[in-house]
């Protein structure tokens, strides 16, 4: 699997191009927009700069990595040669429906399609397409240059072999792949949201403040990052998106979405991507705590 298309342009999708791309894999980068494309270009060569100026690459790997990346606005044109077709695109399960079932027609019919959703379910996007057994989930985590984990997620008809596969070239991008079973969530955000759930919860009751709770969390608990900070760099509308998800998947009212947390998503005030979350987000944050958090 040497030809991969990645879906969706963003800041999913640019990080998974990014790490195939510099594992000597061809990579279709698809988008509908030429504009977000040409930004996925300038955030991933931004990256390997500050991979450069750490002396982890060469301006020859830059280089290298660059060339393996072809941008492309035609979704079907894309994937007709690709081996490998992961989708990044929006936490929208309509969305990701409509590409999937556009996919099967105009791929490869030994195609391995691949989805990045963080708590949709694989069985559910199998169910689409005429190959469900091709159908399997890869959800990495952000920044996806440098967090080793990718949830490796079985739908109920994924065989054997697509997810041996995915899994073998998992490791071939450096990362460590863990299998899960789909149900809503999976593994990380069926513990994770919850938890940054209830942080919100505990400041909409008035227990503590902002800096207070992730304080908490980081020195007492050893967290990298406080929850409430997570959750604005994650973006409040994919907390919340994710945390209905869950609600709706198991039908207990623990995964019941805070109010807070709705009202904060209504008024557009959604974290990092935004500007304002439970933090105020100026110019170049967003790149500060990356390089403070994750910097081993």
């Amino acid at each position: 699997m040497k030809n991969i298309a990645v879906i969706g342009a963003g800041t999913m999708g640019n990080g998974i191009a990014h790490v195939f791309a510099q594992t000597n894999h061809k990579v279709n980068l698809i988008d509908v927009s030429e504009e977000a494309l040409e930004k996925a270009k300038a955030t991933i060569a931004k990256n390997l700069d500050r991979m450069i100026k750490k002396e982890k690459i060469s301006e020859t790997d830059k280089e290298n990595t660059l060339n393996n990346i072809h941008t492309i606005t035609d979704l079907a044109k894309g994937v007709s040669d690709s081996d490998l077709i992961i989708e990044a695109a929006t936490e929208n399960l309509e969305l990701k429906l409509s590409i999937f079932q556009q996919i099967d027609k105009a791929s490869k019919p030994d195609a391995i399609l691949a989805t990045n959703t963080s708590s949709i379910s694989i069985t559910k996007i199998a169910s689409v397409t005429s190959r469900p057994d091709k159908v399997i989930g890869m959800h990495f985590m952000n920044p996806v240059p440098v967090m080793k984990l990718v949830e490796v997620i079985r739908g109920y008809a994924t065989s054997d072999e697509v997810t041996e596969a995915t899994m073998k070239k998992s490791k071939e991008l450096g990362k460590i792949p863990t299998e899960v079973n789909d149900y809503p969530g999976f593994v990380a955000n069926k513990i994770l949201m919850p938890m940054i759930n209830e942080a919100i919860i505990t400041l909409h009751e008035g227990v503590a403040g902002v800096e207070e709770i992730d304080t908490v969390m980081k020195l007492g608990m050893a967290h990298p990052m406080g929850p409430l900070q997570l959750a604005d760099f994650i973006g409040l509308d994919v907390c919340l998106s994710i945390l209905k998800v869950l609600h709706d998947g198991f039908g207990n009212a623990k995964y019941a979405p805070c109010p807070l947390l709705v009202n904060m998503v209504t008024a557009g005030k959604l974290g990092v991507k935004s500007g304002e979350g439970f933090y105020s987000w100026g110019h170049g944050t967003k790149d500060l705590i990356v390089a403070d958090n994750f910097k081993k």
